[in-house]
């Protein structure tokens, strides 16, 4: 059976690199894998989306609406833009983080109010404060690590050797930061 995952964020959060390290993993656990990105006007602030569908056999990259087994929101208001892109039993994982968008911070728009709330009201939700956990670390950057593991323990994919993963795509100086990024994460959910 193929599981789909969709992660979303703004440029900049390291979405797409988080995406790739669960695709490597994935690979390299013998799975079939898929995976789609979506860069709008990611360099600082745009919409990201990252689609990863794995399996025995997968046929398209492409998560359809009402498809996703899980998303993993690295901004509030994110998860709430891709929300309908969930399975009706879908689960969301969300960074209590938030980036306002260009039409917010020009002010023609408004950040939505208790946009946690809202995600908690219509779906099974976990939050999670990787933001503040990846300063706790003393490098805000691995945040997206720590969103990583929160996805390898959601979807029960801990078998897989996510340290060699890391070590063999990572800057060597960077390694270990990110295993203990990927276990803060992994304890989270």
């Amino acid at each position: 059976m193929t599981k789909s995952i969709l992660l979303v964020g703004v440029g900049g959060q390291g979405t797409i690199l988080a995406s790739k390290l669960l695709t490597t993993g994935l690979m390299e656990a013998g799975y079939d894998v898929k995976m789609s990105e979506i860069h709008g006007m990611s360099q600082r602030g745009g919409s990201v989306s990252s689609q990863v569908r794995y399996g025995e056999k997968v046929e398209s990259p492409v998560i359809e609406l009402g498809g996703a087994d899980i998303l993993i929101s690295f901004e509030k208001m994110e998860a709430l833009r891709w929300l309908n892109y969930l399975k009706p039993n879908g689960k969301v994982v969300v960074n209590d983080f938030e980036i306002g968008s260009a039409p917010i911070l020009s002010g023609k728009a408004d950040y939505p109010k208790n946009a946690i709330g809202i995600l908690e009201d219509k779906v099974k939700t976990t939050v999670i404060s990787a933001s503040s956990e990846a300063e706790k670390l003393g490098n805000p950057k691995v945040m997206n690590i720590i969103l990583l593991g929160a996805i390898i323990k959601a979807m029960g994919l801990e078998e897989i050797n996510w340290d060699k993963i890391l070590r063999d795509n990572i800057k060597e100086k960077l390694v270990e930061i990110n295993l203990k990024a990927l276990k803060v994460g992994m304890n989270l959910v």
